[in-house]
């Protein structure tokens, strides 16, 4: 007895996670009636201890499941799921681990409540899980949190403020995040959303400035750096300054994967200075054939609005055909998948076909897809199929270390345990991702809905407006063309470095974003 106990008080001094091991020892110890199983039982626990110690996590591991659930433990059965759920996560095994500290936090009144949650905060970082994360902020103690990793949990109790549009309470989180930190460019840019949201947008501005400064050092197309230029952008234009917004679209590097983002954005802009000629200038970028896989329909609309305001009716009709042509069976598809689907399960296989048939690049498969591939190119985009995405990857990388783990820990209890584990919350993922691809098929048809309907409006204005146009050329009111923006001729962009080379049908890479029209209005 006296050798058992001697181990077992080493361990308890070498591995601070055992402290609580070695108090309850002390107490049986003195419990009279202790018999011979007790020490067996006691030599187990000291021996799976070892184990951990000695960073043998595999072998301590199996043990610490059986022992967790031992008649014997029944009063040590959370400190033990704590060291297992230790032992887990030292194994990489996130989600696994997770569920331990979970079963310790809701079993409530024990001593290892607070260091659960911490090790839970952490792994639910690692996974990304929205449901884990949400469960260990709502119980966490900022201030009691280990000061390594207060980073980590301000930016997460900012991105949970943020999704309860709690702004203001976001924004304070957000500038929680000490410089230096891997999060620090990620919760600026954050920041300066939630101060957007909030209206507070000379704050905003501030904060994308600051963050434009803090990536002054950084490739040009830095997606910190260039996120701040949008984020900058949308704020000028949220405050109506539309020329200053323009010159901020137009400084995001056309490298950068936002450029597209900017060319429809800064259109928007363009129109609402009434700068005719660039808006149509920069829909010729748009329009190409570069970019016929994107889901814009109001680009479409807002292009044929641009030649309604020049009376250019012929041109508007074009767009406005164009826009039944690609998005009127784009409705009709989503209106049918809609009405076929409806499991979970199998929106998140048609969303995942879609992103296999990007990886081959057989574009040929496209047509045979049941959705859309327009739309499910701008579903794989959003930020909460994103995440879920995300969450499921990181579930499978973590199927594939248990495959590496010697097989008589996948065959043992607790390797059964983490696939069966594994196995139901990968169903519940893509279960969920199913849901938020039904949420936003269901969100893109009303949308096109609504733009349909415009579309008939904008087609009854440029009727009536060629009526006008006839009468008028009957009663011999015609006024002859004029040049849109008639102040910017040729010779200003060829005095200013420009040359000039007539567009004939083709498409060039280079190009995008220099096409500049020329054409002319036709109102009175």
């Amino acid at each position: 007895m006296k050798r058992v106990i001697v181990v077992f008080l080493a361990l308890s001094i070498a591995i601070p996670w055992s402290a609580e091991a070695q108090r309850s020892r002390a107490t049986n110890r003195t419990r009279p009636g202790s018999s011979s199983g007790s020490a067996s039982g006691e030599r187990d626990l000291a021996d799976a201890l070892t184990l951990a110690k000695a960073g043998k996590y595999v072998e301590a591991s199996q043990r610490l499941f059986q022992l967790s659930y031992s008649p014997r433990y029944r009063d040590r059965r959370m400190q033990i799921k704590y060291i297992l759920g230790m032992t887990l996560h030292q194994l990489k095994l996130n989600q696994v681990s997770a569920f331990q500290f979970i079963g310790v936090v809701k079993e409530g009144n024990n001593k290892y409540i607070k260091q659960s949650l911490e090790r839970l905060s952490l792994a639910a970082d690692a996974l990304g899980d929205d449901t884990l994360l949400n469960y260990a902020i709502s119980r966490v103690n900022v201030d009691e949190f280990p000061r390594a990793h207060r980073d980590m949990l301000h930016y997460r109790i900012g991105e949970y403020q943020m999704r309860n549009r709690q702004f203001e309470e976001a924004s304070r989180s957000f500038d929680r995040v000490t410089k230096g930190h891997n999060l620090y460019s990620t919760s600026r840019y954050q920041q300066g959303l939630a101060l957007a949201e909030s209206g507070q947008t000379d704050r905003a501005l501030a904060t994308f400035e600051e963050l434009l400064q803090a990536r002054a050092g950084a490739s040009v197309t830095d997606k910190a750096r260039v996120a701040a230029m949008m984020g900058k952008a949308r704020v000028l234009y949220q405050r109506q300054a539309w020329d200053q917004a323009i010159e901020t679209y137009r400084e995001v590097p056309r490298d950068s994967e936002f450029w597209h983002d900017t060319i429809f954005e800064s259109s928007w802009a363009m129109l609402r200075s009434g700068r005719f000629r660039s808006a149509l200038s920069n829909f010729h970028s748009l329009h190409s054939a570069f970019y016929e896989d994107f889901y814009l329909p109001e680009s479409l609309l807002l292009r044929s609005i641009v030649y309604l305001y020049i009376c250019k009716y012929d041109e508007m009709d074009k767009v406005l055909n164009l826009f039944n042509r690609i998005y009127k069976p784009v409705y009709d598809q989503i209106d049918k998948v809609l009405d076929n689907v409806n499991k979970s399960d199998r929106y998140f296989t048609m969303i995942n076909d879609m992103m296999r048939i990007n990886k081959s690049g057989k574009s040929s498969d496209k047509m045979s897809m049941p959705m859309p591939y327009l739309v499910a190119q701008k579903i794989t985009r959003e930020a909460d199929f994103q995440n879920t995405f995300q969450y499921i990857r990181k579930l499978i990388e973590e199927k594939k270390r248990i495959e590496k783990l010697p097989a008589q820990w996948q065959a043992s209890s607790v390797g059964s345990y983490a696939k069966k584990v594994l196995n139901t919350r990968l169903v519940k993922a893509k279960q969920k991702a199913g849901k938020i691809v039904r949420n936003h098929l269901l969100n893109i048809k009303e949308e096109l809905i609504d733009l349909i309907e415009q579309e008939g409006f904008a087609r009854y204005e440029m009727i009536n407006g060629r009526k006008e146009t006839l009468k008028k050329k009957i009663a011999g009111k015609e006024l002859p063309e004029q040049t849109i923006d008639a102040g910017n001729q040729r010779d200003f962009y060829i005095q200013n470095g420009y040359e000039y080379w007539p567009f004939r049908g083709e498409y060039w890479l280079d190009e995008l974003g220099n096409y500049h029209y020329v054409g002319t209005q036709s109102c009175n």
